[in-house]
């Protein structure tokens, strides 16, 4: 069958283009990208070949001015980004029409500079000749190359080199102009004359620039635009690309080339006198260096080194001294790989991401037999689109972005440092020997490592596209740019940096991006200094413009510094703020030990804020004082009191909650904490749980104190042994003991003291690893007689225990509490008898005062008796004397009751489930929630999804049938969708959601449909989410799956090499 021809562009499709132009302008309820999502189908169904230079002319003629507003310029910069049109002639069409009329429409051209500044380089090949006639054709009618310089066949290299310079030579007359300089040049720009001097007989259109909804009048933005195009004109004239274009004007056409010259020397002639032009100087100065170093460039590299500077390739563009093969190395990818299964928040990892990235990076710096610059520069790029790939991630339970940021600006640095420091000790440790190597001339001091870090650094100023900071970051990022540019500015007038400096309001634009945040996180760990920040382009002229005498508004960390006691607003803005400096945290951790009972808690609650999840510059730092705060002095004797943790557990129960969030987990995980965190838990979980609450009164907090700080560290400590997940699992074994089990975490940490011991015998100094001890689980008798009973729960079912039994009584009480909290209001309906069990216990005390009070036992006592209680009312429920809603309250009661009652549920019902005894149960919304609003949808997006990447997957339901559960799973996720989405309630989120996702995996392939169909209809903006984790986990469920998976990936990637056309 003969593949349908492209249909030419026509009146009529230029008009169905133009309506849907102005409709979706005028809804503007979706985002640009949708909108040239659906414009690109539109055409595909029209067979129009696509980059269209139609399209191209169409879009610039709506924009030029008829339609000059900003979502005309969000579309047609996203139309570029998704190659719908040609970067090329867009800007050529672009230029010759907003250039001329810069003044009469200040705001397009200062949407046009940007625009430029990250397409100029653009340069992808035509698909036809036919298309790249009609792009030199287009960009020919608009700049007149043809007839300019007198080429008779203009070809598409030529219109390359010829635009971008008219672009250089333009945007210099346009400064001088706007500066007030008379430009009296033997030549001047066609852009720059195209439109006469008649240019003042056109009038502001008010309606075109209506929708901008500025404060600034049209003088300011003119004046602003001068600055923002010499910022664009250094940034084009840095590049190495536009060295190679500008050379090609200088050995073809040298008298061009002159022209431009004439107009360095008069640049390097002026003497701007106004503060404001002062400034620019410097910036000048540079653009002239950097032109005047295009006679002085050498062609050193081969033709494909050369075709590799100037077309990008994907997100490796090419910079300086970074050589083509070096961009396309997959070589580098290992560092990909790591980092983003380091953000599987799931399988929590036992080893420092620091250190396994120290020893990664040397060793892949060997194997590539790359310089440190190209190191360095591949590790930033790793990491930097760890954080794009998440930058928008749909929203849901799991977290994304905070724990990939602390990766670029907290373990990428620290990784660094100790790459530079092993270095500069193996050096002053050596004696010089012959190094056979021919890779020695790497092996020099860290002065050359550090050269390549901070040229590495500097270079990553040509990935833009990778720089943009996303949302959570944006007012980082500008701070950082203007703490950078008020250093700029202190040092210009000489006041130093306690000068007056720049602080303008922190809505403006101070174009700060990630590299401000990565030499900020440089600098902070002594890897750099603050030389970097006159680097050409790092700060914005614009910003450099704007200084303010007032006094900057003081930061609640510098009235806390100046001796504030904490009240409620200093602790509220101290929580969300992160520190800035060792010396305040340091503070802050005082606080916490030796403060008063109402300061400790909340110094402690500051620590464990926004100073710890954000606070990336000393983050290392907090993580220690953390540790310190958790891992509080233990009694010497266990047998003991426990009075010095009781004293502390107002303390310990601040640091338990701010830590036990799903992000600081991670970031803690992401440091290699969890083994110390997990020895600190052992004692707390030890001492908490031993201690019978003193009142039976539900209202006094003082009775669920004890209760809820064992909760905290009890799942605290369960999460990290990775306790959620399938018993399969706890077969992987290392060392002998399962991996991710409480008996490997420990042998982690005793393996941590032994070395620490070990280098104290070398080192005399490092005084405080003296203090730290091997922790085992046989010092803490409840805890292991806990976990052996979860460990035999996981193997077997549970065996009956005679009547009398102490855990028969506590059984009995619990069921009590239970079931006249069920029947407190009145009998329910479908049950008028109390819930037994012949393997628990044979009945329950229904009369009294006594069946209303809560048991106050100890929560060992109280866990150990949870499997046989959860046994009795499962039991209970199939044989109808307790109905399932009952079921779902008596559970949610329990968990109110002692909030690490959740963990002898999860793992209850994970083992039943895992053993399939358990009746099927139907999911009708009567007697269980039903899925059935939301299933089908559900179903149909996760099957489109697997679809599309070559997978099959059965339907989770068909016509009529029931859609049934096992009664386990079913009611541990109708006590689920009873928790409320609190952040306070994290912790127990956390636990849940991983064992709703476990208990998944041992049930049939429809279950997590039906658990995400259920989530969905309670918070229905995490749908995304969820029908993304449902696709990921067929893969759990069916070989076949991955397999198809698999070679899906294979034939898509030979695809590219085995059917592309041969040149």
């Amino acid at each position: 069958m003969e593949l349908p021809l492209a249909l030419e562009w026509d009146d009529q499709v230029r008009e169905g283009v133009l309506k849907r132009l102005k409709f979706w302008q005028q809804r503007n309820n979706k985002p640009p990208t949708a909108w040239v999502t659906e414009l690109v189908e539109h055409l595909n169904s029209l067979s129009i070949a696509l980059p269209s230079p139609e399209l191209g002319e169409l879009l610039v003629s709506q924009i030029c001015f008829e339609n000059n507003h900003p979502w005309m310029w969000k579309f047609t910069h996203h139309a570029l980004s998704s190659r719908l049109l040609f970067p090329l002639q867009i800007l050529s069409l672009l230029a010759s029409n907003v250039i001329p009329h810069r003044h009469s429409h200040p705001h397009a051209y200062a949407l046009f500079l940007p625009l430029l500044t990250q397409h100029a380089f653009s340069f992808h090949p035509t698909p036809s000749l036919p298309c790249n006639r009609k792009i030199v054709s287009s960009v020919d009618s608009a700049l007149r190359f043809s007839e300019t310089y007198k080429i008779r066949d203009l070809e598409l290299g030529h219109v390359f080199v010829l635009f971008f310079y008219e672009i250089v030579v333009a945007l210099i007359d346009c400064m001088l102009v706007d500066w007030g300089f008379q430009v009296t040049f033997s030549e001047r720009s066609h852009l720059f004359t195209a439109c006469g001097d008649g240019e003042e007989y056109m009038e502001i259109d008010h309606n075109a620039t209506q929708g901008f909804k500025k404060s600034e009048s049209h003088e300011q933005i003119r004046k602003r635009n001068s600055f923002a195009a010499l910022e664009v004109l250094e940034r084009l004239t840095e590049s190495r690309k536009a060295t190679i274009l500008l050379q090609s004007v200088l050995l073809n056409m040298p008298e061009k080339f002159n022209c431009l010259q004439q107009r360095l020397q008069f640049l390097e002639s002026l003497e701007l006198a106004s503060s404001e032009l002062k400034l620019v100087n410097q910036v000048l100065t540079k653009v002239s260096a950097n032109i005047r170093g295009v006679s002085r460039f050498e062609y050193r590299l081969s033709k494909h080194q050369l075709v590799g500077m100037l077309v990008d390739v994907g997100s490796s563009k090419t910079s300086l001294r970074c050589n083509y093969r070096f961009c396309q190395s997959p070589c580098w990818v290992p560092l990909d790989i790591y980092m983003e299964n380091a953000m599987d928040s799931r399988q929590i990892p036992t080893k420092s991401s620091i250190d396994v990235l120290t020893d990664g990076i040397k060793t892949l710096q060997i194997l590539n037999q790359a310089s440190w610059q190209e190191t360095f520069l591949a590790l930033w790029l790793s990491a930097l689109r760890l954080v794009q790939r998440e930058r928008d991630p749909p929203e849901g339970p799991i977290p994304h972005l905070v724990a990939r940021l602390c990766v670029l600006l907290c373990i990428v640095p620290l990784a660094i440092a100790n790459v530079l420091r092993d270095d500069s000790e193996h050096n002053s440790s050596s004696v010089q020997v012959s190094m056979e190597s021919e890779y020695r001339h790497e092996m020099k001091s860290d002065g050359s490592m550090k050269l390549g870090l901070i040229s590495s650094v500097q270079v990553l100023g040509h990935f833009s596209g990778l720089l943009c900071p996303p949302s959570l970051v944006i007012d980082a990022a500008n701070q950082a740019a203007r703490k950078a540019a008020s250093f700029i500015y202190n040092s210009i007038n000489g006041k130093g940096e306690s000068g007056t400096g720049i602080h303008a309001n922190t809505n403006t634009k101070a174009g700060g991006n990630l590299r401000h945040l990565i030499v900020e996180a440089c600098i902070a760990r002594n890897l750099m200094d603050t030389s970097v920040y006159f680097w050409p382009g790092y700060v914005s002229t614009s910003i450099l413009s704007l200084s303010d005498s007032s006094p900057p508004e003081k930061s609640p960390w510098s009235i806390f510094m100046e001796g504030t006691p904490l009240n409620n607003t200093l602790i509220n803005s101290l929580t969300v703020t992160p520190a800035s400096s060792l010396a305040e945290i340091e503070k802050l951790y005082y606080i916490a030990l030796n403060g008063s009972d109402v300061e400790r808690p909340a110094a402690a609650k500051i620590l464990c804020g926004a100073s710890l999840s954000h606070g990336w510059y000393i983050q290392e730092h907090v993580v220690h004082h953390v540790m310190k705060l958790l891992a509080s002095p233990v009694p010497p004797s266990h047998s003991g009191s426990w009075s010095l943790l009781v004293d502390n557990m107002p303390m310990l129960s601040a640091v338990l909650r701010g830590a036990s969030s799903i992000d600081t987990i991670h970031i803690l995980s992401l440091h290699g904490l969890v083994p110390t965190v997990a020895a600190s838990l052992l004692p707390l979980c030890e001492a908490f749980g031993s201690i019978k609450p003193t009142s039976n009164s539900t209202g006094d907090e003082s009775s669920t104190s004890i209760y809820m700080a064992f909760s905290l560290a009890f799942l605290f400590l369960i999460r990290l042994w990775k306790f959620c997940r399938p018993p399969l699992d706890l077969c992987i074994t290392e060392l002998g003991v399962a991996v991710g089990g409480l008996e490997y975490i420990l042998s982690l940490h005793n393996n941590r003291v032994m070395f620490s011991q070990d280098k104290l015998k070398s080192n005399q100094s490092l005084s405080e690893s003296a203090s730290v001890k091997p922790v085992y689980i046989d010092s803490f008798p409840k805890l292991r007689a806990l976990y052996c009973q979860y460990k035999s729960c996981v193997v077997s079912a549970l065996s009956g225990i005679s009547t009398g039994n102490s855990i028969h009584q506590t059984a009995n009480m619990i069921l009590s509490m239970i079931y006249q909290k069920i029947t407190k209001g009145g009998i329910s309906s479908s049950n008028s008898s109390s819930p037994t069990s012949g393997n628990a216990c044979s009945s329950l005390s229904n009369s009294g005062e006594e069946a209303f009070q809560r048991p106050m036992l100890p929560a060992w006592e109280v866990l150990e008796a949870l499997p046989f209680v959860l046994e009795s009312i499962l039991t209970a429920c199939v044989h109808g004397r307790l109905s399932s809603r009952d079921l779902t309250t008596g559970l949610r009661d329990l968990v109110d009751f002692l909030p690490a009652s959740l963990a002898a549920i999860i793992d209850y019902f994970s083992s039943e489930v895992t053993r399939g005894v358990w009746k099927l149960v139907p999911m009708n919304g009567t007697d269980w929630p039903s899925p059935a609003a939301l299933l089908q949808s559900i179903e149909s997006e996760i099957k489109a999804i697997l679809t599309h990447v070559g997978v099959e997957v059965p339907n989770c339901s068909s016509g009529g049938s029931p859609v049934l559960l096992p009664l386990p799973m079913a009611a541990l996720v109708s006590l689920s969708i009873t928790f409320k989405l609190d952040k306070s309630l994290e912790y127990m989120h956390a636990i849940t959601g991983a064992a709703l996702e476990n208990c998944a995996s041992g049930c049939p392939w429809p279950s997590m449909p039906i658990i995400g169909s259920l989530w969905a209809q309670k918070v229905r903006r995490w749908h995304n989410f969820i029908v993304v984790s449902g696709s990921r986990s067929v893969f759990r469920h069916n070989n076949e799956s991955v397999a198809q998976l698999l070679r899906s990936c294979f034939a898509s990637f030979l695809e590219h090499y085995v059917f592309q056309p041969q040149s």
